[in-house]
């Protein structure tokens, strides 16, 4: 048989470090409903990288290119915009919205080498579609020859 010391203050120290766990949770959990409070929704994303361009293609089925917007911002594409409530029904003990709505917005960081100037973007059957074409480069920095002495 095992004798062990009881020390009432271990106890009271994991207690208050559960507490402390609990109390962490609770405040992203609040962090993330103010996020979803201030943007209605958040639209899936999917990024790739081609030969000659990045892509970045957003679900966003029932919002209106005239109410979506991309722009650059401090080295970072911003996608925004509104998707507005499509079907609410009320009656006098019944109410019923059946998508989500409210703004959004997406950002991400661009990388080095892209063509700001010439990205593109087109809007198609729900999904937006975000072209960054890379910048070439010039065969001399492909290849430096170093003259030896």
């Amino acid at each position: 048989m095992l004798v062990t010391r009881y020390r009432p203050r271990d106890s009271f120290n994991d207690f208050r470090r559960s507490f402390d766990l609990f109390n962490s949770m609770l405040s992203n959990i609040e962090t993330a409903q103010s996020v979803e409070d201030k943007y209605g929704f958040t639209p899936a994303v999917n990024t790739r990288e081609g030969e000659y361009a990045y892509h970045v293609e957003v679900d966003l089925p029932g919002v209106k290119k005239e109410d979506i917007k991309v722009g650059i911002e401090e080295n970072k594409i911003v996608i925004s915009g509104e998707k507005k409530l499509k079907e609410e029904l009320k009656e006098e003990n019944y109410y019923k919205v059946e998508s989500f709505y409210g703004e959004f917005k997406r950002s991400f960081t661009l990388p080095e080498g892209v063509d700001v100037e010439n990205i593109h973007a087109e809007s198609k059957d729900g999904v937006l579609e975000v072209t960054i074409p890379k910048l070439e480069k010039s065969e001399v920095e492909k290849i430096k020859r170093i003259k030896i002495n």
